[in-house]
Formats: structure tokens, C-alpha cells, sequence
């Protein structure tokens, strides 16, 4: 509604040549804009007026928000110009209060994984600067860019103090009692505290209230989903993620795409997990931006990838984070820790085969976990076993998999096996662990299970052999397309032939099999090897649940397809009990 009005008091104010009015209702706007949501025309809003405007106080208002806009979108790059004309225009106005938030703009502007040094003297400026204004949301802003990039170097005594300065401003300001109740619950959960959460929710929310922050919903909703995952709360992290889902889908935003991916982890929904870590398949991580959002973003999908067991994103991600090893991991403005690069760098080290590097930044991490005091991080880490062990279930005697009683499977080792409620892909899995290295055919596979398949015709191909043959020229087309948006730096363009192009290579998969050879639609065979694959997918997620090693085992294993087939490490083999 607020977005609605401001907008409207623009366009009259534009028709009626009023300069100051439209200033004031384009900084407005600016002022409820959510981060990470598309801005849409604010942008050239703000541009309009600040090109109208010759005053040095307000086009560095004008360029401050620009900045911010351009920044909170993902767009860093276009944010840096503008704060750095705000910066110099405040100076030259030689107003404080307006310094310190044109300072706030740039640090927003060089949120990056690649500009700490800079982000540091520039927080370390404006700390200077807010110590001598009276201006309550000047001193603010100063505390929380210390407190973020304290967290950022792991520097206990500065966070401490911050967090300390936020709490005092927070006995007279809502605004104030937002961020310090959210930031003491971020550092509360840093240390493994989960009993605050309730209040600290409680606080946040009722002080956004009153304070009227626009996007206070998307911290308090980060809030509960968090505390959630430590606590082991499984429906509340099921709610955040699904919310999560739903805007990151809208919006487009990548970061909140990720986070969902990692929520879904704690509600136990792998499949949920699974399906948006594909959404990162093709160029999507390498194009990323390096801004604000990149290391929580790609920290999160390489945590969901090494849950669900998604190689070829665990690889890609790992080369991407691999060069920020050894750094932590915030949210923007220190919403929330997601624990250093080391622990998940580890274990991506440790699944791609290089125990060496595993190794060494696995006690990295727990050397950092412990000196944060970060006890459920600590526990996780630690949890996982130390490399150069076997992660193999083979090392933990007789495993069972097999049918009970009432519907239940019993799944884990002989003298600790759980009761699992059964699935269809159990069935097949135990088919498969009768023949290790024996390739059975999908049909043969079901046709097992469910006592007969009668073999149908397909019904032809999804695509003709010359539609395949004229998506493949597209795709040609494209990417010389591509190179050529790249080499003028036409974002837009980019990223429209980005769109198409893993559309077409999309249908291509769906239409193609091994060999680029037409894929039947519409056979048994076809009709077998999508159901097992599913089912067996399924079946591995929920071994999971309740026995990691056990799954992750599984799906370096286990193979799917037209043909599928259980293919073990002769030396390396569990003793199946599956009567």
C-alpha cells in the first residue's frame, strides 16, 4: 500500500514539475523497499530525481538510495558509482547525520566476498563519524556494520561490544529493539542456546511493529526457521521453508532460494531440498554475482547438495568456494551465522576424494567452532566422520534391510536397526543388493516387485529428430549470442538468452537419452525406468532420515536407469541381511 501511494504522489508531482515533492516521495519509496525483492521502476525513479536535483544534501540522499536500491537488488556493481557521489556530496555539504548515511550506503554497495578490507575502513569511518551525532539511526547503523564485519573477521571483542551498543540504543528506539533483539539471537544460537528463541521472536516482532519496517518479516521468519534447525523443531522449519520457497521463487532471489534448500534439511524433506538445489544446475552458480548474498548462498547449496547427494553441484559449488576457504559466513547484517567455509569444504573434500584436504580444514573448522564457543555447529562437524575412516556401513558389521511387521522395514545395522515405514523403492533397492555388479533392467526390476510388467510399444519420440537437430543449432545460435551480451556487458539481454538457453538444453534432456538417441515416450520401458528411478531416489532419502552414512553409501552404489545396478567395492561391502 505504502510502495502504491509514494508511487502516485511521484507521478503527480513529476506532471506538476514539483522537484522537492518528488524527492521527497522517491526517497519514500526507497525507504520501503524490501531486500532482495525485484525494484522494478524505483531505480529510474530515483535517477530521474537525481538528475533534476543540483542541491549537494540531496543528491547525495538521492545517490545513497540509488545505491542502496541497485545493491539490495543484487546488482552491486550499478551501487558502487552512486555511493561514492553520495559520499562525496555529503562531504561537501558538511552534515554529519548525512555522511554517516551516505557511508552507510557505500558499505552496502561493497557488501561483497572479495571487498572485507575495504567494507572495514569504511565501518571503521563511519563508527568515527556516528560518535559525534546525536542522530539515534546514525549510531545504529554505525553498531551494525561494526557488529557484521566483527563477525565477519571472528573478532569476539568487537561483536561483543556492539551487541552490547545495540542493546543500550534499543531502551529508546523500536527500531533499535528490532535489530538487537534479532542480532542476540543470532549470536545465542552461535553458541547453541536455542531456550531465548521464543522471546527473542516475540521482541522482533512487536518492536517492527512499531517501528513499521518494511521487510522486519523476512529476519523474524529467518528467526524461527534457524532456531528451528537446532532445536530439531521439523513442522516450524517446514513453514519458514515452504514461505522461503514461495518468495525466492517470485522474486527470483537466488539467496533465499538457497536458505530454503537448507531448510527443508532440517524439516527432514529431502526431496523438497533436492528440487531446489537443481534450480542451481547449468551456468546458474557460476554467473552468481559476488555481492552480498554470494557466500550465504553458496555455503547453503553446497550444504544441500552434500545432504541429498547431488555430485555434480557438490563439485561445481566446491570449486566456486573453494578459494573463501577459512572464512565465516553471515546473512546480510548479521541475521544469522551459517558456519565457516571450512566445515562444508571439508566435506565436499572428503565426498570428492581427497581425504588430504578434508582432513586439514575439518580441524580448521572445529579449531574455529571452538574458540566461537559455536557448540551445535562444533557437535555437527565433529559428528561427521574424520577423514581417512571408512564412511562406509561395511565397517559396521551385518546391515539389515529387509520387511516387519504392520508395514515397517527395519534399516541400519543388525544389533541397531529403526524401524522405517516402508516404501516401494526398499523393495527395489533389496532386488538390486541380491546381485551386486549384476545390471538389471528397469522393467525386469518392477516387473519383480510387482509380480509381471506386459511390455508396451512407445509411442514414438518426445521430439522429432529434426526438432532435436534444430534446438541444437539454437543452442549454437545462442551462445554466440551470449559471448557477444558478455563482450558489450548487455546484463538484460544476457540473461534472457541464459533462460532460453537452459530451457532448450532442458527439453533436449527430457527428449534424448544416452548417446543423444530419441528417448520412446510412453513404453513400459520408459514407464519402468522413471518409476524406479523415483522410487529408489525416494527410498535413499529416507534411509537418510535415520541412518546418514547408511544413505549417502547408497548413492555412490546405486545406479538408475534403463538399466540399474548395485555396484559395490569388492573390498568394501556390507553383509546384507535382507530376509
Amino acid at each position: 500500500m505504502a510502495a502504491r501511494l509514494y508511487d502516485e504522489a511521484i507521478t503527480r508531482c513529476r506532471a506538476e514539475d514539483d522537484i522537492a515533492g518528488c524527492t521527497r516521495a522517491v526517497l519514500g519509496a526507497a525507504s520501503v523497499h524490501v531486500f532482495g525483492a525485484e525494484p522494478g521502476k524505483l531505480p529510474a525513479q530515483l535517477h530521474d530525481a537525481l538528475v533534476r536535483t543540483s542541491d549537494d544534501a540531496n543528491r547525495a540522499r538521492l545517490a545513497a538510495a540509488l545505491a542502496r536500491c541497485w545493491a539490495y537488488a543484487g546488482h552491486a556493481g550499478r551501487a558502487v558509482q552512486f555511493a561514492d557521489e553520495a559520499v562525496e556530496r555529503a562531504q561537501h555539504a558538511a552534515v554529519p547525520e548525512l555522511l554517516a548515511d551516505c557511508l552507510d550506503a557505500a558499505l552496502a554497495a561493497r557488501w561483497g566476498p572479495d571487498e572485507l578490507d575495504e567494507r572495514a575502513e569504511l565501518a571503521t569511518r563511519l563508527d568515527e563519524v556516528a560518535a559525534h551525532v546525536l542522530d539515534p539511526d546514525a549510531r545504529l547503523q554505525a553498531h551494525l556494520w561494526g557488529l557484521q564485519v566483527a563477525c565477519e573477521v571472528l573478532d569476539i571483542q568487537s561483536i561483543h561490544r556492539h551487541m552490547r551498543a545495540l542493546e543500550r540504543l534499543a531502551e529508546d528506539s523500536p527500531r533499535a529493539s528490532f535489530f538487537a533483539a534479532s542480532r542476540r539471537l543470532m549470536l545465542d544460537l552461535l553458541g547453541g542456546r536455542t531456550d531465548t528463541a521464543a522471546r527473542l521472536v516475540s521482541m522482533a516482532r512487536q518492536a517492527s511493529e512499531r517501528a513499521s519496517l518494511a521487510d522486519a518479516w523476512m529476519v523474524v521468519e529467518s528467526m524461527r526457521g534457524y532456531s528451528a534447525v537446532q532445536s530439531g523443531d521439523t513442522a516450524t522449519c517446514a513453514i519458514v521453508a515452504e514461505e522461503c520457497e514461495e518468495f525466492a521463487l517470485a522474486e527470483g532471489a537466488a539467496a533465499v532460494c538457497a536458505e530454503a534448500a537448507f531448510l527443508w534439511l532440517g524439516a527432514g524433506q529431502l526431496d523438497r531440498s533436492r528440487a531446489l538445489v537443481r534450480t542451481f544446475y547449468g551456468h546458474v552458480l557460476d554467473d552468481l554475482p559476488r555481492d552480498v548474498n554470494w557466500l550465504l548462498t553458496m555455503q547453503c547449496v553446497l550444504e544441500a547438495a552434500l545432504a541429498t547427494g547431488d555430485g555434480e553441484v557438490i563439485e561445481q559449488a566446491t570449486r566456486l568456494l573453494m578459494p573463501y576457504s577459512g572464512r565465516a559466513v553471515f546473512n546480510a547484517g548479521a541475521v544469522m551465522f551459517h558456519g565457516v567455509t571450512d566445515d562444508t569444504l571439508a566435506r565436499a573434500a572428503a565426498v570428492l576424494g581427497d581425504p588430504d584436504t578434508a582432513g586439514r580444514l575439518r580441524e580448521r573448522a572445529l579449531a574455529v567452532y571452538e574458540r566461537l564457543g559455536a557448540s551445535w555447529w562444533h557437535d555437527r562437524l565433529n559428528g561427521w566422520p574424520p577423514p581417512g575412516t571408512t564412511t562406509s556401513p561395511a565397517a559396521r558389521g551385518r546391515i539389515r534391510l529387509h520387511p516387519s511387521a504392520d508395514g515397517l522395514w527395519l534399516v541400519g545395522p543388525a544389533d541397531d536397526a529403526r524401524p522405517v515405514r516402508g516404501l516401494r523403492g526398499f523393495s527395489y533397492l533389496r532386488e538390486l543388493l541380491r546381485r551386486p555388479g549384476q545390471p538389471v533392467a528397469a522393467l525386469d526390476l518392477v516387473g519383480a516387485v510387482a509380480g509381471g510388467t506386459a511390455v508396451q510399444s512407445g509411442l514414438g519420440g518426445l521430439l522429432d529428430r529434426q526438432a532435436v537437430d534444430a534446438y541444437r543449432q539454437r543452442l549454437r545460435d545462442l551462445d554466440h549470442e551470449l559471448a557477444e551480451a558478455e563482450d558489450w556487458s548487455d546484463l538484460g539481454r544476457r540473461d534472457t538468452l541464459h533462460a532460453e538457453r537452459s530451457a532448450l538444453i532442458d527439453e533436449l534432456a527430457a527428449a534424448t537419452g544416452l548417446g543423444g538417441r530419441a528417448r520412446p515416450q510412453g513404453s513400459s520401458h520408459e514407464r519402468a525406468r522413471v518409476a524406479a528411478t523415483k522410487a529408489i531416489t525416494a527410498g535413499i532419502d529416507r534411509i537418510t532420515t535415520v541412518n546418514p552414512p547408511l544413505g549417502r553409501y547408497l548413492r555412490t552404489t546405486i545406479h538408475t536407469g534403463g538399466q540399474c545396478s548395485y555396484q559395490p567395492d569388492a573390498h568394501d561391502q556390507p553383509d546384507w541381511i535382507l530376509d
